[in-house]
């Protein structure tokens, strides 16, 4: 009865906070009816679409209190930033724009800042804010309790005092919360929280918790909603979707829940991510062959190609079986393309590791690849294991990474040259106002003359030029869309 109990204990915890919404948003049109400036927020976010898709949320609460969107930090009464701690350099631009602040906060003392996410989960991050920037950040809460920005601000506003919110595990799951959504047609929806893998160099399980599921009822009315707002394409987010439903008190695969998303009416595409290799399913991969509203794309992180260095890792896999996996995927789905993490430098990394690295770039044939130089993540096993690798190893061992991973992802795109595609125009071009971009089912970037009114739309387009990282097509003209991908 437990999931049953914190779904009851959320449609509470929703009113609650909508009555805080309100409160503000009562005193906000006061302040505005008395001749003051509309108050304004800024927001901004690092880190995986799992944090966007949180800003999402706090951004939607926030134009329910009544805030309107600034510019920038000296734009606004309320900043707010949503951190990640999944690299250390995330961590060190945090805490540069709040050494910035303390200058920004003796012109402006009346604006509120309210940090949050990932890196606030962290052992001795708060300590380190009260004791060093205790007179700049009014507001710290974590990942668990996100919601609960109304009710946080509202006490700030009431008080003047700091608010200080860490929760070290979740309460409750609390959604169907306003959101501004950045993309009209285009939503992330969330499945599942947490991560049981605790990966040796991976914080996230400590920082957002161990896996807890959503009712599958309850992603269907999210994804059904949204559909009748007018959203095409749907991204089912979770830390490892291929564990979905197993702490549910009925479990279901999340196969089985991709097959009744795409019963879901309006909705034209579905993806996913992210997935851990070692939970890839014959029943996941037949469904994705199946089902024509899933994306042929998929993203497989790899991290490393060596067993012994998978092993040091905690990542339960190997290469044969990584491998092994693609082929599956490949034979079931030729058109399959497949994206990719891959850290260089992890700790005990030899020659030899980083050679079978290589090997599996050369055979997996990767259309995109994530690559990153190990960074130590305090409070990790990783961060205390030996034979560190030296800095200047891994940044040559990275370049020669990339020194494979491009010419394949190169010569990978090159077979597309010819073919006609599908496209969902997502916006112009930065670089030429007569140019719009989108995405092909398979993820791949594609570049076409256009105007905005494509924006949003489904366009068959064939591809004439590989840009290596894009491509580049001209518009088909007509209702057939040919073999399109």
């Amino acid at each position: 009865m437990e999931e049953i109990r914190l779904a009851e204990l959320s449609g509470e915890e929703r009113l609650r906070q909508m009555e805080y919404i309100a409160k503000i948003r009562s005193e906000n049109d006061a302040w505005e009816a008395a001749g003051n400036p509309k108050k304004k927020y800024f927001s901004f976010v690092m880190g995986c679409q799992m944090n966007t898709h949180d800003s999402e949320k706090l951004v939607g609460m926030l134009k329910e209190m009544g805030y309107a969107e600034g510019d920038s930090e000296t734009d606004a009464d309320f900043i707010i930033y949503n951190t990640c701690c999944i690299r250390e350099n995330a961590e060190q631009k945090i805490y540069g724009k709040l050494g910035w602040l303390k200058h920004y906060k003796k012109i402006n003392p009346n604006a509120i800042v309210a940090i949050c996410g990932c890196m606030m989960q962290q052992e001795g991050v708060l300590q380190t804010i009260r004791r060093e920037y205790r007179r700049v950040v009014d507001m710290v809460f974590g990942t668990f309790n996100i919601y609960k920005l109304p009710e946080l601000l509202y006490r700030r506003l009431e008080t003047g005092k700091p608010v200080y919110d860490i929760w070290q595990d979740y309460e409750e799951v609390v959604e169907d919360l306003p959101r501004a959504r950045t993309n009209p047609f285009k939503a992330s929806v969330n499945i599942m929280y947490g991560c049981n893998n605790f990966c040796a160099y991976c914080i996230v399980p400590y920082v957002r918790g161990r896996e807890r599921s959503r009712e599958a009822e309850a992603v269907l009315a999210e994804v059904k909603q949204l559909a009748a707002d007018g959203v095409k394409e749907i991204t089912l987010l979770g830390q490892n979707v291929n564990s979905y439903g197993q702490t549910l008190e009925h479990p279901i695969s999340f196969a089985k829940l991709l097959q009744m998303v795409h019963e879901v009416e309006g909705i034209e595409r579905i993806r996913f991510t992210t997935s851990n290799p070692k939970d890839i399913s014959d029943e996941l991969i037949a469904t994705m062959a199946e089902y024509p509203k899933i994306c042929n794309n998929l993203h497989l992180p790899l991290q490393a190609g060596s067993d012994s260095v998978l092993q040091r890792m905690n990542r339960k896999y190997t290469k044969e079986s990584y491998l092994e996996q693609v082929k599956k995927l490949r034979a079931a789905m030729p058109d399959i393309t497949l994206t990719t993490d891959i850290i260089i430098g992890f700790p005990g990394e030899t020659e030899e590791d980083f050679q079978d690295t290589i090997d599996v770039v050369k055979e997996a044939k990767y259309s995109i690849g994530y690559t990153f130089m190990y960074s130590k993540r305090t409070g990790t096993p990783a961060a205390t294991m030996d034979n560190q690798v030296p800095d200047e190893v891994m940044r040559e061992r990275f370049e020669r990474l990339l020194g494979v991973l491009n010419p394949g992802i190169a010569e990978l795109h090159k077979d597309f040259v010819g073919r006609e595609m599908v496209v969902l125009v997502e916006e112009i071009s930065k670089n030429d106002p007569n140019v719009v971009t989108g995405r092909a089912e398979n993820n791949l970037a594609v570049y076409f003359e256009g105007s905005s009114d494509l924006i949003g739309k489904m366009v068959p387009v064939k591809i004439v030029y590989n840009k290596t990282f894009y491509l580049l097509a001209e518009r088909i003209l007509g209702e057939s869309h040919g073999n399109s991908i």
